[in-house]
Order: C-alpha cells, then structure tokens, then sequence
C-alpha cells in the first residue's frame, strides 16, 4: 500500500511538472479521481517532497504547478511506456501518416537520450520482449494523406492566425485559388483542413490542395469554436443536415452494441427483450448508412426516415452491381 501511495504522489508530482498553468484543487481531484480533501493531503505531500511547488494566485481559485520540472530520477520510462509509443508510431506508418509516425520515432529517440544509461540497460530486455510480442492488426481502409509541407503551412497559420491561401483541386470548380481562415485539422480515414471561406466551417481534403502559402492576413477562429464540438456534430467527417438518430440492436448484436462506440455523444439503452436502443444526434447520414452494412441483420433502423431511405437506396445500388448481367457473365 505504501508503495502504491507512493506512485500516486509521484503521478500527480508529473502532472504539475507537465502544466505551464498549473492545476486547482478540482482539476487535481478530478485527474486524480479523489474528493478534495483528499487532493488537498495530496498536494501537502507533495509540497514536502518538492518544495519547489509553486502557488499562483488567480482569483477567485488557485493554481499549483512545479515549474522547473523534475529531475531525470523521477522521469523514467516503462517497457510498457515505451512499447505503446512504438506501437502509436506503427499504427501512423501503416496509416501512412508520414509526418505523424516520424513526430513519434523523434520522440521515443529523445525520450530514451534522456534517461539514464543503467535504467536503458534494464528496460531494453523488457521492450524487446514486448515489441516482438505486441503488433498491430492491419485494418482496410484508405491510406490518408499527409505531406508534411501542406502540414506544416496548416499550423503555421494556426499558430501565426493568418489566412491561407491554396488552388483547391476538388468542390465544384477544380483548380480555383481559394483563401480561408484555418480552424484545425481533422484527422480520420481521410485528413481535411476545417476553415472557412466566408460561409462558415468547412471540410477541405488535403490530398485536393495545393500551392498552399500563409498570407500576411490576420485571420482568427471565432471565439468559442471548439473543433471537437465541430467533428462531433458528424458521423465520420461528412457535415450536412444533423439528425436524431435512434437504432435498434437485435438481441443477437446486442452485446457488441454494448461495447461499441457510435458516436460520441450516444446513449445506450438495454431493453426488456434483450435489444440495445442507440441514440444519438449526429449528422452525414450516408457513412452512417456505410456503417450500418457492417451490422448485417443485427441493427433496425428506428429513425430517421432519411437515414432508413439512405441505407435502402444504397442496399439496392450494392445488389445491383453484383446481379448486372456483366457481372454474372464473368467466369
């Protein structure tokens, strides 16, 4: 038990070493998953271990943080640490998110650079035996685009807040010199640059841009757009009309239905007859209809009407184009 104490310490010690800001009394019961009165022990103890923890005052609350950071002796990584970083790296490459899987491979390097040669001699058994026993399954799906120059340009101008300005090779007319405020980067099965041309949010493939420059305009995201509110508008990346969304789950997908995640805001209902009600508000309604074939027997649309037309209407364009004559025909 006291050891376990002991590392919980040490994990808050870390948070308020990785905070510029600090963190209040919530926050650090809230991370910690403890009451208050507890956080406020916790805080003590660290306070007489690191001295060097700080108060900042900002009213009506109060913020600690450890602002040197701590020491190398308490900053060693695990095997099991390190293998998920490899492995989060593996899963970009295979994704062929170039730019990201390099990000990672450069920071496990300075990771290890960092720490003490006789902790690298005792992990490196450990890490070679999971990163042999550990791997990553290969999924289908398209390989998103990612050049590190089209990248690069994207955040500069976020962090600059300054337009951009790129000839777009996709929309309804091709090869057109668009200029927008960027909001962020969503990335997915396909990555899109979120900005705004003067309409409001919209998506903008990355693989359609080209010649892109940062301007010497200034152009800031509104305050209060937040891009994870944006991306949970959608199923999947596709923004048009939002929904509520209701489906029924057999009794014979149920228990999949009940580890799976629809969407992020959803609601799960067990019922009396052994079905899973699914609800949530979402738009792009023709993914989620892609989704759903994925579910065969084991899903009923409830609502929308939309959603149930589209998934019909492409259920029949799929059984069309394997019962044409043309393809009957082939040997």
């Amino acid at each position: 038990m006291r050891h376990e104490k002991a590392g919980r310490l040490l994990e808050l010690a870390r948070m308020l070493a990785s905070t510029a800001e600090g963190l209040t009394l919530d926050e650090i019961a809230e991370r910690m998953g403890v009451g208050r009165r507890t956080a406020e022990r916790m805080r003590d103890a660290v306070r007489d271990v690191f001295p060097q923890l700080e108060e900042v005052d900002e009213p009506p609350t109060r913020r600690f943080r450890i602002p040197a950071g701590l020491d190398g002796l308490f900053q060693a990584p695990t095997a099991e640490e390190l293998a998920a970083l490899a492995a989060a790296g593996e899963v970009f490459a295979q994704q062929g998110a170039t730019a990201r899987a390099g990000a990672l491979k450069s920071l496990e390097q300075k990771v290890l650079s960092a720490t003490r040669a006789a902790a690298r001699r005792k992990l490196a058994p450990d890490l070679e035996a999971l990163l042999q026993a550990e791997t990553i399954a290969v999924q289908a799906g398209p390989r998103p685009f990612e050049d590190e120059m089209v990248l690069a340009r994207v955040r500069e101008a976020l962090l600059s807040m300054r337009s951009l300005r790129f000839r777009y090779e996709g929309g309804a007319t091709p090869g057109r010199v668009r200029e927008v405020t960027p909001y962020g980067v969503l990335f997915g099965r396909s990555n899109y640059l979120v900005a705004d041309e003067g309409a409001g949010a919209r998506n903008w493939r990355l693989d359609r841009i080209a010649d892109i420059a940062v301007t010497e305009r200034l152009a800031a995201r509104p305050d209060g757009f937040s891009l994870q509110d944006y991306a949970d508008e959608s199923f999947g990346i596709y923004h048009d009309d939002t929904e509520d969304v209701v489906l029924r789950m057999t009794p014979a997908g149920a228990e999949d239905a009940l580890r799976w995640r629809f969407h992020a805001n959803q609601q799960v209902e067990p019922q009396a007859d052994g079905s899973v009600t699914v609800r949530f508000r979402a738009s792009g309604m023709r993914e989620l209809a892609w989704h759903l074939f994925t579910w065969g027997d084991k899903v009923q649309v409830v609502a929308p009407q939309v959603l149930h037309d589209t998934l019909i209407r492409e259920i029949e364009t799929a059984r069309q184009a394997h019962t044409s004559a043309s393809v009957a025909a082939t040997p």
